[in-house]
């Protein structure tokens, strides 16, 4: 990431979350309530609850609320049913983004994100047109400050358990993992009790592209504000180098 903390970066976006979690939470819960009717209600045989439960532990969501949101989906027959949709587009000065909602309807959706993308001066592409810029990890962070072990001892529980690539910033450890091999990874630090500040499969940009020009900083801020309010946004990804 050009030498930026990764963990920075992290922070930043937990102050986002933390002044909104409530949205967050409810975000999660979608997640549950879709991989639970797609795989069952047990993560040990439901590979896509046992990510979004990482994840809702790597925001704080209380083992109690979880659990009420697996067994609420599992019993729940009138259940909202929430299609999955990516969107892909540019922001200003050809800036990449990958948008992926859970939706009741395709049509609020997909006009919400076009008018995201329109009033920050950039614009819907087609499918493929900015996914071959990313690669999806698993990608986990590590306060330094809240791991007692050493680089090296860190490193080799990750990689034991199946980790692609281990780095170290200036205030933060990063474990890259596949998707397929994110769970193990992450349950191997969880067993050794590292503390994760984040832990998720995500869109990894390939490149980053800096901003100079501050009406495209201003424009490209629009638009990654309007998709982070609305609620049936559940991820935002983008190669700008903040």
């Amino acid at each position: 990431m050009s030498g930026h903390s990764k963990f920075a970066n992290i922070k930043h976006k937990k102050e986002k979350n933390d002044a909104a979690k409530g949205k967050i939470f409810t975000i999660i819960g979608r997640e549950i309530a879709v991989a639970v009717k797609e795989g069952g209600p047990d993560p040990a045989n439901n590979f896509k609850l046992a990510q979004v439960i990482a994840k809702a532990k790597s925001n704080n969501m209380p083992n109690d609320t979880i659990e009420r949101g697996i067994k609420k989906a599992a019993g729940d027959g009138n259940a909202v049913n929430y299609e999955h949709v990516t969107y892909e587009g540019y922001g200003p000065n050809g800036i990449a983004i990958i948008v992926e909602a859970l939706t009741d309807n395709k049509n609020r959706t997909a006009a919400n994100v076009r008018s995201a993308f329109t009033k920050g001066n950039g614009s819907i592409g087609t499918q493929g047109c900015v996914s071959f810029m990313f690669d999806e990890k698993g990608q986990i962070i590590i306060d330094k400050e809240e791991c007692t072990l050493s680089a090296d001892d860190l490193m080799m529980i990750a990689l034991d358990a199946g980790a692609e690539d281990f780095s170290e910033e200036e205030d933060s450890y990063e474990v890259l993992t596949t998707p397929e091999d994110f769970d193990a990874v992450y349950k191997a630090l969880q067993e050794n009790k590292i503390d994760m500040a984040s832990a998720e499969v995500t869109m990894i940009p390939q490149n980053y592209v800096e901003l100079t020009d501050e009406t495209a900083i201003k424009n490209l801020n629009r638009t990654l504000d309007m998709l982070d309010e609305d609620d049936d946004v559940q991820a935002v990804y983008h190669n700008w180098d903040e």
